[in-house]
């Protein structure tokens, strides 16, 4: 029943100059592998055969903090992977574009928002772009927690997701954060974020 490591939907320099090649290795293979081994020790160690990482993560209470913790690592880099594409970026058409608009006013509106709170997240953690009752909304969530957990003060079902730990950037862009947020604009897979908008 363990959880397996995806493997990147691209090879790990396919983001330059936007994160590099060596930031992506580390990311993908030591961090999220990490996860994914920690996740299944932990689910091990206190019986759990679940292998729906959503219904762990909406129940997350019930577990310890080492299933909070590479459970939300485990889930939240699957997303983070598929949301980037070297053909991504530019401004999102399709419904997404259409409510983005809507929510926010613009697209830049929506840029500015969500860097904020990237930006603004204290320490570790990830800003997120959600649907919730149909709406959408921006926020971020600390460590590895996500908008799915019963514990988040932020809920909603991510569809965006911009991890904003150190070792997400620090390689490229050592303390300007701002910087790493920027150029992630550049590599949004907006079709695969519309089509979990339109799940």
């Amino acid at each position: 029943m363990s959880f397996k490591l995806t493997n990147l939907p691209y090879d790990f320099n396919a983001l330059e100059p936007y994160i590099d090649a060596q930031t992506m290795e580390i990311h993908h293979d030591k961090h999220h592998g990490g996860y994914t081994k920690k996740l299944n020790a932990a689910l091990e160690k206190e019986g759990v055969n679940n292998n729906n990482i959503e219904d762990i993560l909406s129940n997350v209470s019930k577990y310890s903090v080492g299933v909070r913790n590479n459970g939300g690592g485990y889930y939240n880099h699957n997303l983070f992977w598929e949301i980037m594409s070297p053909n991504g970026g530019g401004e999102p058409t399709d419904e997404i574009g259409k409510a983005i608009k809507e929510t926010f006013g613009s697209f830049d509106a929506f840029k500015d928002e969500f860097a904020q709170a990237a930006a603004g997240r204290f320490g570790s953690g990830w800003a997120w772009l959600v649907k919730d009752n149909g709406k959408l909304k921006i926020g971020s969530t600390p460590n590895q927690d996500n908008p799915l957990m019963d514990i988040s003060e932020f809920k909603g079902q991510p569809i965006l997701g911009l991890d904003v730990w150190e070792h997400a950037y620090y390689l490229k862009y050592q303390n300007r954060r701002p910087e790493y947020i920027d150029a992630f604009f550049n590599v949004i897979n907006w079709d695969k974020v519309n089509e979990l908008y339109k799940a």
